[in-house]
């Protein structure tokens, strides 16, 4: 990607600390990873810096954020927030920075994915920030065809992040090298 990018982490939850103390470079290095592949493969190079917003909040405040924004009055493990419809139409001013969104992940729901699915907390939100970002990039699963071409750039970004494949993978157990074991 030739424009740069800024990424702010937000952490407003202290357990993100304790369970996993590296969990804010992780997701910024999922969200750099993400905006790099994602753009790419959609044959695009930002003309401005790209700003991304991710925070790592409790599953009160994804609750909260999902039933005002999505009417679901449920935690969620992760959600985006789109500051802009992509499109090739919708370019910044120049020298602007481009808003792409925020990504707010859940804590304790992606606590209990990662032991339910037997990954490290570091691994499952680095999923999580990948997915997201994703979404804001404009990529989605709602028809098959879709969602194979997102699982396989999901794949092919954690790959590059050194995490194993978390569809394929998804009954191992986590590895003792794996960062933020619970």
């Amino acid at each position: 990607m030739e424009a740069a990018a800024t990424i702010d982490i937000a952490s407003e939850c202290p357990g993100w600390g304790q369970a996993c103390p590296a969990a804010q470079q992780l997701a910024c290095e999922a969200g750099k990873e993400a905006l790099e592949e994602g753009m790419a493969a959609l044959g695009r190079v930002p003309a401005a810096p790209i700003e991304l917003g991710i925070t790592l909040a409790d599953a009160a405040r994804q609750r909260q954020l999902n039933r005002e924004f999505r009417g679901q009055d449920t935690p969620t493990n992760v959600l985006a927030f789109a500051a802009w419809k992509p499109g090739p139409e919708v370019e910044a001013p120049p020298g602007m920075p481009t808003l792409l969104g925020d990504v707010v992940v859940a804590f304790e729901t992606v606590l209990r994915e990662a032991a339910e699915q037997g990954k490290s907390v570091g691994d499952h939100l680095s999923h999580l920030v990948v997915h997201g970002v994703l979404h804001l990039l404009g990529y989605d699963h709602q028809t098959a065809a879709d969602a194979n071409q997102m699982e396989s750039l999901e794949v092919s970004i954690l790959a590059k992040l050194g995490i194993a494949d978390p569809y394929r993978d998804a009954a191992r157990p986590a590895e003792a090298g794996s960062a933020c074991h619970e």
